[in-house]
């Protein structure tokens, strides 16, 4: 979507974005404009609601003198690249904080749009406090487009993971989510991004809470007919017999046979290429608290 209605939204630090242009049809985050009075449909990829502030949100949080520095990621949710990041620079504002605040960071994105700030999180990154995963659910790339219609294509996504190790990052590669008899070439993935330079790895299986389940119904039968009630029985065998299980212990891999097979693969396709053999470990003792409005600095 070219020019998405963009509105603004004053909260917490939880994300940059609520809504994502990327359209990618497995997206858990959809349910939240459910909240909004949205629909989780179509307009999740096209009214992308900014937290215009939160670079200030984050920065009055990182001054409070209770503060204990923790790992924070970037862009769990929805991707912090996404194309309107471009014009509203919100993603790149969050950085310049926490590099003036020497606060470690990870971030996840499936987009091309992380290579703006290079110049910031490289520089990090040599100080061993930032570090990127970048997300390949496929490599099919007609696949690719019919689930992530307007993010970056495969091939591009290798060349962005060549492109940051090149500038000394330590890169990761997220496999999300798996979806059972829809992207079965996790293998392939893996093997592609070792050699990118990728050294570590993880993955999710698909999860389906409330408003989306439908809605990948629905893709399922205009894409898969013929297969869409099988996908929908794995699911369910990894979810309880349930469309989702919001349980804290599994939510993320799922239980039973299926997931038990994608961990075993996982596991097996990992340990044979060296991915994880080092995890990335990021430096919390250089914080420094950040200043007070109007406070300013002798260093």
């Amino acid at each position: 979507m070219k020019n998405p209605l963009i509105s603004f939204m004053y909260g917490n630090l939880g994300g940059t974005w609520v809504g994502c242009e990327h359209g990618c049809v497995y997206c858990y985050a959809r349910p939240t404009h459910s909240y909004l009075n949205l629909s989780p449909g179509l307009d999740f990829e096209t009214k992308i609601i900014a937290k215009r502030n939160i670079a200030q949100v984050l920065r009055r949080d990182l001054a409070r003198k209770s503060y204990v520095p923790h790992l924070l990621n970037i862009g769990s949710a929805t991707d912090c690249y996404q194309p309107v990041e471009r014009e509203l620079r919100l993603t790149r504002s969050v950085i310049e904080v926490l590099q003036e605040t020497r606060h470690p960071f990870s971030l996840v994105t499936k987009s091309a749009g992380v290579e703006r700030d290079l110049d910031l999180i490289a520089a990090m990154a040599k100080e061993n406090m930032a570090a990127v995963y970048v997300t390949i659910t496929t490599l099919d790339a007609e696949l690719a487009r019919k689930l992530e219609p307007r993010a970056a294509a495969p091939h591009r996504r290798l060349r962005l993971i060549k492109t940051l190790v090149e500038h000394g990052i330590p890169v990761g590669v997220s496999l999300a989510p798996q979806i059972p008899f829809v992207n079965d070439d996790m293998e392939q993935v893996l093997k592609a991004a070792w050699e990118a330079g990728a050294r570590s790895a993880f993955y999710t299986v698909i999860r389906l809470p409330w408003e989306l389940a439908p809605i990948f119904r629905e893709w399922l039968e205009l894409h898969y007919p013929q297969r869409a009630a099988r996908i929908m029985a794995r699911i369910h065998d990894m979810r309880g017999g349930k469309d989702y299980d919001s349980d804290f212990a599994s939510r993320m891999k799922g239980q039973g046979l299926w997931a038990d097979m994608i961990r075993q693969r996982f596991e097996k396709a990992t340990r044979k290429l060296g991915f994880n053999r080092q995890r990335i470990e990021l430096d919390l003792s250089r914080f420094r608290p950040a200043a007070a409005k109007g406070q300013g600095s002798l260093f």
